[in-house]
């Protein structure tokens, strides 16, 4: 049975849970972090059944990296889970001829249970927990995964009824600004690397910073500060192509995923772009305020293949920049 402590964090997570609201991609999100400390897991992730794919959609721990990431559903244990709609164990992927073998080691797990997410009575997904041994999970952290499963369960039943979403949409964007949230982002930073590869073509990646949002924010009140948010979100919108993807990773952190470009130049062109758009002010009840970025570039295949290379190459260009602003600005 679950201890007294585990039966309370499950309390405290829905509790927590109800705070985010119809966020459905935030709430997945939350739900998979708070597994790793709720039944000692190494990882924790949640899938989504899209067509003949289940979709990494929320990970935390080691499946971190492979949000994003696509699996046929009849090639996975957890597109079994989905088809049969039970819960499954498996106690060591080295000997249970049910799994992806490959991508187990591609992520580093030894054992994992994986629970069906059900919306409307059917299963559309699954909760699994992950861990780097074999053997690790018990019978009391099933239940424990199914308390959180009707957790997340309620989460895609309200966000689609009271918003008249579809169910992916919600899954998949960020609920303030309509952008696509950062499990899209990296199904899109995958899909640009492999097309590249396959095409022989050039994509890029940027990441960018908002600027002054936390001044804004702590002289003017939040709601100044959300308004500049979605100002910004806007604009960046406009100044990305219909091919590209933009997209809210967090905060004040956004990043695109710009497909087939005609050179590696053009990806310093789509960031003049985005320069370009944000240099009018913005007037928002009768005050000014000025929006402005700090964006890194990295190059595919210049820079790298691998999606997390490629993020934290474009990331230390980022705050680069942002350096070198600020030293301008103290100089002046």
């Amino acid at each position: 049975m679950p201890t007294r402590r585990q039966l309370l964090q499950v309390i405290r997570i829905q509790s927590e849970l109800a705070k985010l609201g119809l966020d459905l991609g935030g709430a997945m999100q939350f739900i998979v972090e708070q597994t790793l400390s709720l039944i000692d897991a190494d990882g924790a992730a949640i899938e989504l059944a899209e067509r003949e794919d289940m979709v990494y959609r929320a990970a935390a721990g080691i499946a971190r990296p492979q949000l994003g990431l696509r699996l046929k559903i009849d090639q996975s244990l957890t597109g079994l889970c989905v088809r049969r709609g039970k819960s499954l164990l498996c106690k060591d992927v080295e000997t249970d001829t049910r799994v992806d073998l490959d991508a187990c080691h591609r992520v580093g797990l030894r054992s994992m249970i994986i629970i069906p997410l059900k919306h409307r009575g059917i299963a559309i997904g699954a909760l699994k927990a992950l861990s780097a041994q074999p053997d690790t999970f018990q019978k009391r952290d099933v239940v424990l995964l199914r308390m959180l499963s009707d957790v997340i369960a309620a989460a895609m039943y309200f966000s689609v009824k009271y918003r008249g979403d579809d169910l992916f949409i919600k899954a998949t964007h960020d609920d303030m600004t309509g952008l696509a949230n950062r499990a899209l982002f990296m199904d899109r930073l995958r899909n640009a690397v492999a097309l590249t590869d396959r095409d022989k073509k050039v994509a890029g990646v940027l990441m960018i910073d908002m600027d002054g949002l936390k001044q804004i924010n702590d002289n003017y009140g939040h709601r100044v500060g959300d308004a500049v948010i979605l100002e910004f979100a806007h604009r960046l919108g406009k100044a990305t192509r219909d091919i590209d993807t933009a997209a809210r990773l967090g905060g004040d952190e956004f990043g695109v995923v710009l497909a087939t470009l005609e050179s590696p130049e053009s990806v310093e062109s789509a960031a003049a772009r985005i320069d370009a758009v944000n240099q009018p002010p913005f007037l928002f009840e009768g005050e000014s305020y000025q929006l402005s970025a700090s964006i890194g570039t990295a190059v595919i295949p210049g820079d790298g293949v691998e999606p997390e290379q490629l993020l934290d190459i474009a990331d230390k260009r980022m705050y680069c920049v942002k350096r070198e602003r600020k030293a301008q600005l103290f100089s002046a």
